[in-house]
């Protein structure tokens, strides 16, 4: 039987959105929704189409393709199918001077298709009103990540050392990893709202391989098949008796996403200046934890963390050379990467049923990449981890 977003979630999520803007934007009218994700967010199902949120209405999901598709999936009150936006305006009134879009994902060639047929003047951004909405999960969206953390655990903690043989690509580690993640529940897929960012299933890297540069905004790289697929991990980087095996791989569970970063020892220890460098990641994952609590400033926490520590350790820490990111965590939800973010500039207190991935990591020369990263729930005793407690170094001898 197809599991479906109950519709009191559909109608509580939908309020939440409108009282954002009525706080926000006091005079608005009209909201815009396109994105596949804050289409499934709102409706419960992702189809090609439009919602259409007027301020003192009820709102219509329009739907190109597959309307049907829409029908089985959705408990959502009200769809309609259209074959063209002109064919959806004709069935709407008026239209008010400005209307609310996602400026963050909206192609600008759609905008023109859109603003072609609903001829208003003005458009505004509805961004971080539903980024503040989604930021703050429910009970049933925290039961899912819940789900997706155990699956995480399990396969990282348990099922992937015994993966790990002499000679094994990076590739095939990443391959078999994935199938071995679907297998056990995971839906398949590892979203991002970074622009243009692909993803497979994350990470995977042997030695100085989880060091290697990419485009990717976070603390860790990969060589990745080619220059054109920049993904998964190397064919030809075979795994050796002392090498540092890092794994930064998302799971998720009906759209819900958690991350989580595991590493192993295979063959022999790492150097004692790795395992310390380590032991402190793990530290400060656990420091972060204990302030996740409502009312916290994520500003705070990131100053409080990186005003603490050494130049010395601060070499290197979160990347490695000239390759750093400026965070040390970041909401998770319907994507990887959502907001907030602990780190400067986010001043916005914390709020229960928020999920943070927090992911202090450090780079060594001739090893790679050390560190952790689970997913925590913001609760009023503190970070509660629903990816496993394993500090990681795991040996696999």
């Amino acid at each position: 039987m197809m599991k479906k977003v109950p519709l009191y979630e559909l109608n509580n999520r939908m309020k939440a959105f409108k009282d954002q803007m009525d706080l926000s934007n006091p005079e608005w009218d009209m909201a815009v929704i396109f994105s596949n994700i804050n289409l499934y967010y709102f409706t419960g199902t992702m189809q090609d189409g439009m919602l259409l949120i007027p301020r003192d209405e009820d709102p219509t999901f329009w739907v190109r393709r597959s309307y049907q598709r829409s029908l089985d999936e959705s408990l959502f009150s009200v769809i309609k199918p259209m074959g063209s936006f002109r064919e959806a305006r004709n069935d709407i009134g008026s239209i008010p001077s400005t209307v609310y879009l996602e400026t963050e994902v909206v192609p600008l060639a759609l905008y023109q298709r859109f603003v072609k047929h609903f001829h208003f003047q003005k458009f505004r951004s509805l961004d971080l009103q539903v980024a503040a909405v989604r930021s703050v999960k429910s009970e049933y969206e925290l039961s899912l990540m819940r789900q997706s953390g155990m699956i995480h655990q399990h396969v990282l903690e348990d099922m992937l050392p015994e993966m790990l043989k002499e000679g094994l690509s990076e590739a095939q580690l990443a391959t078999e990893l994935f199938k071995v993640l679907v297998d056990e529940g995971h839906h398949g897929l590892t979203r991002f709202g970074m622009f243009d960012t692909e993803i497979v299933v994350g990470h995977v890297g042997f030695g100085e391989s989880s060091l290697y540069p990419t485009y990717f905004d976070g603390a860790s790289g990969t060589l990745g098949l080619s220059p054109a697929a920049p993904v998964l991990g190397n064919r030809n980087r075979k795994l050796a008796k002392g090498d540092l095996v890092f794994v930064d791989v998302g799971c998720g569970v009906d759209g819900y996403n958690t991350d989580k970063t595991m590493t192993y020892m295979f063959g022999n220890p790492l150097p004692s200046h790795a395992l310390e460098a380590h032991m402190k990641c793990v530290e400060i994952q656990n420091e972060i934890a204990g302030m996740l609590k409502p009312g916290a400033i994520p500003s705070r926490i990131y100053r409080q963390i990186m005003d603490n520590l050494d130049e010395e350790f601060l070499e290197n820490f979160m990347g490695f050379g000239t390759r750093k990111v400026k965070f040390l965590g970041h909401a998770i939800g319907l994507i990887i990467d959502e907001l907030p973010v602990i780190a400067e500039k986010f001043d916005e207190p914390l709020k229960e049923g928020m999920v943070f991935a927090i992911e202090p990591k450090k780079g060594i020369k001739d090893v790679g990449m050390v560190g952790i990263e689970n997913t925590f729930i913001v609760t009023p005793k503190g970070g509660e981890c629903i990816t496993g407690n394993n500090p990681g170094m795991i040996p696999v001898y």
